[in-house]
């Protein structure tokens, strides 16, 4: 991935605080997950390149569902997350690279996938571009519009009045809801040359156990990027100001709420 902060970001506390929550996210967003691969493991692939693969989880779960002989190859921005995707095991590989920049060469995969890890491009219409001519297939996930995600934006809502100094979000370019426009994806995907387009709107529920919501809302988003520079005292403010935010997504043991997204698929004649 890049933009959005670009390879700074991700190559420090960002993308450190991803590494410390991968379990976490990877238990959170399994369900997502199982919804990619079946879109992508329908096409019978023998390679696939899976772009802002983060710390690698749903790479590695497709090279096992595609079985020995398969190559997935997960690319992110991220050398952190990079790292720790290789420490996972199993037959997949990884690549630090900027997807935007690199060169691929042509048709050097059946498909190319995603999960959240494209709305976060400088020049999405080179980017997708670019991934067009290295498959002739593509299959994402991204989230649609911030009104229809409270939940991810719940922490920054409760934090707001403590943190004045705490990152705003984009409504719009490169960002988490970079892509909420269906609109806007469609045009983006038919300027850099894929056909056969489909924008599917997803509502799925999503867990993690309640144990670990402190961790997620202080580690991840713009108040764990704020929290990074406050005293001890403004963080013990934080989360006991944060915390009751997420009393609607509470559910005895675990926290659990619907993720709105886009699945997003195309092909490319070449």
């Amino acid at each position: 991935m890049t933009g959005y902060g670009g390879a700074a970001r991700w190559n420090g506390p960002s993308g450190q605080a991803w590494v410390e929550t991968q379990a976490l996210m990877d238990g959170m967003y399994r369900p997502l997950e199982e919804l990619l691969l079946d879109a992508v493991s329908a096409r019978q692939p023998a390679s696939v390149l899976d772009v802002g693969c983060g710390t690698g989880g749903t790479t590695v779960a497709l090279a096992a569902r595609l079985g020995p002989g398969s190559n997935c190859v997960g690319v992110d921005i991220s050398e952190p997350m990079i790292e720790a995707a290789r420490t996972r095991g199993g037959t997949a590989t990884f690549l630090r690279a900027d997807v935007q920049e690199h060169e691929w060469p042509p048709d050097s995969f059946d498909a190319v996938m995603s999960r959240f890890g494209v709305m976060f491009f400088d020049d999405p219409v080179r980017a997708f571009g670019n991934l067009r001519r290295a498959a002739p297939s593509l299959h994402f996930v991204a989230w649609r519009a911030i009104e229809e995600n409270p939940f991810m934006t719940a922490a920054e809502r409760a934090a707001a009045p403590l943190l004045p100094a705490m990152p705003p979000r984009r409504p719009t370019g490169p960002g988490q809801f970079g892509l909420a426009d269906a609109a806007q994806t469609r045009s983006i995907l038919a300027s850099a040359g894929w056909t056969d387009i489909t924008i599917e709107p997803i509502d799925i529920t999503c867990t993690f156990p309640e144990a670990d919501l402190v961790g997620y809302f202080t580690r991840l988003g713009p108040v764990g990027v704020a929290l990074r520079d406050t005293d001890d005292q403004t963080r013990t403010q934080v989360i006991d100001t944060v915390r009751p935010a997420f009393t609607p997504y509470i559910h005895g043991p675990e926290v659990r709420f619907t993720a709105a997204c886009w699945l997003v698929q195309a092909s490319s004649t070449g």
